[in-house]
């Protein structure tokens, strides 16, 4: 009896051991792979800035679009000919040390000569983020600003860009990261904030320009369905108060 005993719980055991990871494999997603930006045109939903930090030279950093792409994937288009383009800047410091520039997404505000932030939502749950990159050799780090959906900022970083020429830099997206909140009427994406780009205190900062091209994001889009699936993110707007009232 004592052996059958034995026999039994091993095959439980074995039994819990298998179904606990199949189960964790049974979990629904859907992964796809979009573009945030690809710099093709300055009349976006957005715009782009530059802000330096104490000492930035005056009159930098300077933002500007050219015509263009990396050969790497221009040979992927349909239209390999066609009108692309792509971000570039140049900046500046006065001196050496932990210098940094921000590049951060605008929307128009009230005061047309004061363009408001604006964050960029991410679709779904992001695990990677990769961006085409133009170096020159310099060591100073890209970084990228993004906010949870707690409200808190994050800083991930791509590395170096001390590399030459055009290259493909990717960054994993910690799952340290709460990209979603656990209620439905919670905040449900993760946002970008902004790229920001820091000197290394030994290196040189008098001129310095770096391109950018095809921000794109690996996500999992899988969303559950269930009845009343419709009513998340239900705006309660200022005409349903009245008519409460």
């Amino acid at each position: 009896m004592k052996q059958g005993g034995l026999i039994i719980a091993s095959l439980v055991l074995m039994f819990t051991l298998v179904a606990v990871p199949v189960a964790a494999q049974s979990q629904h997603v859907n992964y796809e792979t979009y573009i945030v930006d690809n710099f093709d045109s300055p009349d976006t939903e957005w715009t782009w800035i530059a802000a330096g930090s104490k000492f930035a030279t005056k009159g930098y950093p300077v933002l500007k679009y050219f015509d263009g792409m990396p050969n790497a994937i221009r040979v992927t288009q349909a239209d390999p000919e066609g009108q692309y383009k792509f971000l570039g800047m140049e900046v500046k410091f006065d001196r050496k040390g932990d210098n940094w520039v921000d590049i951060v997404p605008t929307k128009p505000g009230s005061d047309p000569e004061k363009p408001e932030t604006y964050e960029i939502p991410f679709k779904g749950k992001v695990s990677r983020l990769d961006l085409w990159v133009w170096g020159a050799h310099y060591a100073y780090e890209l970084q990228i600003l993004v906010r949870d959906c707690n409200g808190r900022v994050h800083t991930v970083s791509f590395g170096l860009v001390n590399h030459e020429g055009w290259k493909n830099m990717s960054v994993n997206i910690p799952s340290s990261i709460q990209q979603a909140a656990p209620y439905l009427n919670g905040v449900q994406q993760m946002s970008f904030v902004a790229f920001r780009l820091r000197t290394r205190p030994t290196e040189r900062v008098d001129s310095f320009y770096i391109f950018f091209d095809q921000f794109k994001a690996l996500t999992d889009t899988y969303m559950d369905s269930y009845d009343g699936f419709e009513l998340v993110g239900t705006k309660f707007s200022e005409e349903n108060k009245e008519s409460g009232k």
